[in-house]
């Protein structure tokens, strides 16, 4: 303990001083520690750490959270010294080392895991720090929790994997990270997914949707299925629907079907129309009507002929689908 006083007493200070904001109980043992010298708050940091208990009542962190949040190695190292448990909790299930993980500080990281703190323990919501490591893009800090058998395949409660929120965003050297790991297959194939979820989505779909090219030509060369579905449909959907004309540019030309439909009966192009109205749309339009060889047109007025009870009869409003090969042939 002596040793962090005599190096880091300004973090000391921090470190009460967010104790004290945090429970909103500025008690007369805490504002003497705030005003006092180094012998006065080491005996203050001391008490903080034999009754945790207690202190939970107030506040949401304990000081191995605050030391993990800081990403200082120096002061997780002194309080692992004097007990501090390394799985304790916070109101929200996160133990330090989600926290250190998050902010991918990789000495932190090291020495939590090197002091026993539990790799795939998960938050309220579903997370291991494996999630959060990969959603920030710390690269070394998701090959140390992967080093330690963290599990790339759990699902948080919004049923995503770590590689799911590394290519939702945009986090090209972790996917990679990811795919090149024994675990490829089966986080490309979705083993603990349930496809009739409506939370079922894949990495292809989450990187379709925000755009994100090179994640998705890594996983067209990892071997992802292209015409995937989910109810809301292929990638294709997701991208058409989100304006991302790049992205639909590159699905068709690596050969994903654009006449697949989705749960409501939509192809990409059924989307595009019903849905968006943006410069961005009219380009995907053409791109999808040229993949598909049709050419779709509003019907300006009624029109039927009462003279062939086998015509179409059209009314002012109807999409109309015009084949071209048809059109070619006459």
């Amino acid at each position: 303990m002596q040793r962090y006083l005599s190096i880091c007493d300004n973090k000391l200070t921090q470190l009460v001083t967010q104790q004290a904001l945090s429970s909103g109980h500025l008690t007369d043992d805490v504002s003497e520690a705030l005003g006092s010298g180094l012998a006065r708050k080491q005996r203050y940091f001391t008490k903080l750490l034999s009754s945790y208990k207690r202190y939970h009542k107030y506040v949401q962190f304990s000081a191995l959270h605050h030391a993990a949040l800081c990403g200082s190695a120096e002061l997780l190292s002194v309080l692992i010294d004097a007990q501090a448990s390394v799985d304790v909790k916070d109101v929200n299930g996160m133990r330090p080392l989600h926290y250190a993980a998050w902010r991918g500080r990789a000495d932190a990281v090291l020495l939590l895991l090197r002091s026993g703190a539990s790799v795939n323990s998960t938050a309220a919501d579903g997370h291991i720090p494996l999630h959060l490591s990969a959603q920030y893009g710390h690269f070394q800090v998701s090959e140390m929790l992967l080093q330690h058998q963290s599990n790339p395949c759990v699902l948080n409660k919004a049923k995503k994997t770590p590689l799911d929120l590394a290519c939702e965003f945009g986090r090209f050297k972790v996917a990679q990270l990811f795919l090149s790991s024994n675990m490829a297959a089966a986080l490309l194939e979705g083993d603990k997914k349930e496809p009739t979820d409506s939370a079922f989505t894949t990495p292809l779909h989450l990187a379709a949707r925000n755009g994100h090219k090179d994640v998705i030509r890594l996983l067209l060369n990892a071997g992802i299925d292209i015409n995937k579905t989910t109810k809301a449909g292929t990638a294709l959907h997701e991208a058409a629907l989100y304006g991302k004309t790049e992205v639909v540019r590159l699905l068709l030309d690596a050969g994903v079907d654009v006449n697949v439909r989705n749960t409501y009966n939509q192809t990409a192009l059924d989307i595009v129309n019903q849905f968006t109205t943006s410069h961005a749309s009219r380009d995907i339009k053409q791109l999808l009507r040229d993949a598909g060889g049709v050419l779709q047109v509003r019907a300006m007025k009624d029109y039927w002929n009462v003279h062939d009870p086998t015509a179409l009869n059209i009314r002012a409003g109807d999409v109309i689908t015009v084949l071209l090969q048809m059109m070619e042939q006459l």
